[in-house]
């Protein structure tokens, strides 16, 4: 019965983090035109390293994947690239989840130096993953997949390496301050007992 109970709890969180990294994404979006195609600087990837954090790797890369995932199909200038999102911000969250609970055990920490350096490298493998994957992937995406020419897509992974770039320092910086936030908040609350056991 606990362990049903504990399932929903954490489904609920989980598409509460996909909410809110729709939200993100969508609400919170400077778009960047690049010839025909679009890549955008944006607030998604935060609440995605962020899901990964309290949840752990699969919920934080779920939480990111679908709710950008949903950003993009309903937006028609991101809807050819639903895919691609999908795996890269599902790895987001699989990898600062990876690094935070099965390497650093990030919710056992009690020293505030060690949980403040610990939060941002999570951060920091999360983001710096999707520095060097989201533009090779969107090169090889965008002209093997889609057909863009190879010119064109080699423009628009430069572009998009910039703007991943932006995205990674600001989610780095705003996702550890919220977090180291919340575990100071909810510090011996019933909620944080149960968010950061």
């Amino acid at each position: 019965m606990n362990t049903n109970k504990n399932s929903v709890q954490k489904i609920a969180m989980t598409a509460l983090m996909a909410a809110l990294c729709y939200i993100g994404f969508t609400f919170f979006k400077i778009n960047i035109p690049v010839g025909t195609e679009t890549t955008a600087i944006h607030l998604g990837n935060t609440f995605c390293v962020l899901a990964a954090l309290i949840l752990g790797g699969v919920p934080g890369g779920l939480a990111g994947a679908i709710g950008m995932g949903i950003g993009d199909l309903l937006d028609p200038l991101y809807l050819p690239s639903f895919p691609k999102t999908f795996l890269l911000k599902f790895c987001i969250g699989l990898t600062a989840g990876a690094v935070a609970h099965k390497y650093a055990h990030l919710s056992k920490i009690e020293d505030s130096k060690k949980l403040t350096l610990w939060t941002v490298l999570s951060c920091v493998a999360g983001m710096g993953f999707n520095v060097i994957a989201e533009p090779i992937v969107s090169y090889f995406y965008k002209n093997f997949i889609l057909g863009v020419p190879s010119e064109a897509a080699k423009i628009f992974a430069a572009w998009t390496a910039g703007a991943t770039f932006v995205n990674a320092i600001t989610s780095v910086i705003i996702a550890s301050l919220i977090y180291l936030a919340l575990r100071r908040a909810l510090k011996g609350t019933s909620l944080g007992k149960k968010l950061f056991k």
